[in-house]
């Protein structure tokens, strides 16, 4: 009986294990390169192959989410990373790392944040 045609083979290249192909098509490259036939890109060719794959890599947003996730988990592992892009947001809201003492708490919210009661309070003639 014959085999049937949409069954894979356990033959050729296909058959082999990756580091065995690896190697063959490893030899591929350099035997086109000696003989002067293999494609080499342009830096114009390159630029515009990146931009193809990175478009459709792109349109997978559960992709791109993962990606991001796991670039945000490798970020805060690095404390001093984390710590200093905390100083940036102190310095840019004008608390903290500027050297003056910090306005959050309780007496920073009733007194220079908020605004003492003598503020708001409206002007009275003086007692005579």
């Amino acid at each position: 009986m014959a085999q049937q045609q949409n069954q894979s083979s356990n033959r050729g290249f296909a058959a082999m294990d990756e580091r065995q192909q690896r190697q063959i098509a490893s030899m591929g490259g350099k035997a086109a390169h000696e003989k002067g036939t293999a494609h080499e890109f342009s830096s114009e060719e390159a630029r515009e192959a990146g931009k193809k794959g990175g478009a459709a890599v792109s349109q997978n947003r559960e992709h791109m989410a993962q990606i991001g996730r796991k670039g945000g988990a490798a970020v805060s592992r690095n404390r001093e990373h984390m710590a200093q892009i905390g100083r940036k947001g102190g310095e840019a809201r004008g608390d903290g790392a500027s050297g003056e003492p910090s306005r959050s708490g309780r007496e920073g919210e009733q007194g220079q944040r908020a605004g003492g009661h003598e503020q708001h309070a409206p002007a009275s003639p003086p007692a005579h």
